[in-house]
């Protein structure tokens, strides 16, 4: 499996990182088969240069071998520069093999502010590929902090899966367990007691934002309160 890390590809009216996301996995065409994009929220603070919220994406690849890294990582430069807007600041990073060192590194992205100096370095012990493609090359930062964070196994909210549609509008409001593991859920659970629920409806709101916990996919609800509610659970929305 190859992860791919991306970072800072947007400017404030910009489509966005994830719509990017989606993109180059329409790029990759087979190698993209059971892909899992995921966004992953990074310190948010005024010392740090953000579009809207400091979120970076991660893409996970497990059709992808390490021997076909050079011509993924031609097909994602050409799919970033076409994307590319002045004054964005994208970052790349990919990884066959995520290190101890880059799990912590992507940790300490989410509660401090990390230099460009100190990603590269991490990159550089780390053996894996980390570079800037445009504006300040301030990306690689988060980029590299995507590919640690998926990597620790419980980390951010999925928002995409090949197997998904896009735009899904259609799949909204309550929804039976049945219809959201088709999607790929692993497993709904209680946001407050971490407790399975087997009995549904659930109410997943606008879109489906399952969070990546354990190496799986988990969807976390609440009990629903109210004479209006539609479904007994409704789903938690979790950065």
């Amino acid at each position: 499996m190859i992860i791919v890390g991306i970072d800072d590809t947007d400017i404030v009216g910009s489509p966005g990182t994830n719509q990017l996301a989606r993109a180059i996995l329409k790029k990759i065409g087979s190698g993209a088969r059971d892909a899992i994009i995921i966004r992953h929220q990074l310190f948010f603070d005024p010392r740090v240069p953000y579009t809207s919220k400091n979120g970076a994406a991660s893409i996970q690849l497990p059709r992808v071998e390490a021997g076909d890294v050079p011509a993924l990582g031609e097909i994602i430069r050409q799919v970033m520069a076409d994307w590319f807007i002045d004054g964005s600041d994208p970052g790349l990073c990919m990884a066959a093999e995520v290190t101890e060192e880059m799990k912590q590194y992507g940790l300490r992205c989410k509660d401090r502010v990390i230099t460009q100096e100190e990603a590269r370095d991490v990159a550089a012990r780390s053996g894996c590929c980390l570079e800037g493609l445009g504006g300040t090359n301030q990306g690689i930062v988060g980029a590299l902090a995507g590919v640690g964070l998926v990597a620790t196994g419980s980390d951010g909210r999925v928002v995409h899966r090949v197997s998904w549609p896009y735009p899904d509008d259609a799949f909204s409001g309550p929804r039976s367990i049945g219809e959201i593991t088709a999607r790929g859920v692993h497993e709904i659970r209680r946001l407050e007691s971490d407790e399975p629920i087997s009995e549904g409806p659930v109410d997943i709101g606008k879109h489906l934002r399952p969070n990546w916990r354990n190496g799986r996919i988990v969807l976390y609800v609440e009990a629903a309160t109210g004479s209006e509610s539609a479904a007994p659970w409704r789903a938690v929305k979790i950065p």
